[in-house]
Parts: structure tokens; sequence; C-alpha cells
């Protein structure tokens, strides 16, 4: 299931990326440039979205020192404004919560303007880049609040 999900966001970006359908040499590429093979254990956390059979999304995390790191948000086309996008990064929230952690962030492109929207709807917040990622020219950042006990 993950790896169905995060091929057809990787060939969904790729496409966007060249401005028509990527080659299969291009997809195995993106998917190289970005591995997932760390997002679970405790390392990071990969969701997937999913109404009876059918995949609708998926979301990730990098846990890292000081702040966890948002990738391969993605709804599929057929499920798009239902949003599922917006409860990936609900139930992300509550793992880094769950975590202790305090900032959520993460890079993208403003080519991807539903993403972006979408950030930006649930309170992320553009700042100045933190990484020097070749596909991004955006950044947002979010803070969490603690968890009350």
């Amino acid at each position: 299931m993950a790896a169905q999900l995060v091929h057809r966001y990787m060939s969904d970006v790729a496409s966007r990326w060249y401005g028509r359908p990527a080659t299969d040499g291009e997809l195995e590429q993106a998917l190289r440039d970005e591995p997932y093979d760390d997002l679970q254990g405790v390392t990071g956390l990969l969701l997937i979205a999913q109404e009876d059979a059918r995949l609708l999304g998926c979301a990730g995390v990098r846990f890292l020192d000081n702040a966890a790191e948002l990738t391969k948000v993605f709804t599929m086309p057929q499920h798009r404004g239902r949003g599922v996008g917006s409860q990936l990064l609900l139930a992300i929230e509550r793992a880094c919560r769950e975590r202790a952690i305090r900032t959520l962030r993460l890079d993208t492109r403003a080519a991807l303007s539903e993403a972006c929207a979408m950030y930006e709807r649930n309170g992320f917040e553009r700042v100045d880049a933190f990484c020097d990622e070749p596909y991004s020219d955006r950044w947002y950042s979010k803070t969490l609040a603690a968890i009350a006990r």
C-alpha cells in the first residue's frame, strides 16, 4: 500500500516538475532522490488513509533532534477536496506532540499550489529556507502546542 501511494505521489510531483508525464527513468530517479524507508520506527512515520479498500492518501514525517519534517503528503486526485490531507496533517501533528516535538516544518514548491494552500489553511507559516533541496522554493513551519496533561 505505502509503496503504491508513494509511487503515485512521486509520479504526480515529478510530472508537475517536468510539465509533462514523467518517464519511468525520471520517476525512478525521483524515488532514489527522495527515499522513504526511514519513515518508520524511531526515525519517522508514514500514515496511510484508506476508505474500505480504496487508498485515499498518505503523509510522512521524519523525527529530527529539534523538529519534525513533513514529507510525502499526497491525496489521490479523485479524493481531493474531501479533507483527507488535513486529516492526515492532524494525525501527524498528534504523533509529533506525543513525542514532545514542538516544531513541524516542510519544504515544497510554489507550483504545488493546492498543497501550499492546504498547509496555510492548517496554520503553517512561510519561513526562510532551512535546507537546500534542489526542487524546493518554499518552506513552511508550524509551532505545535504541547499536549495538555
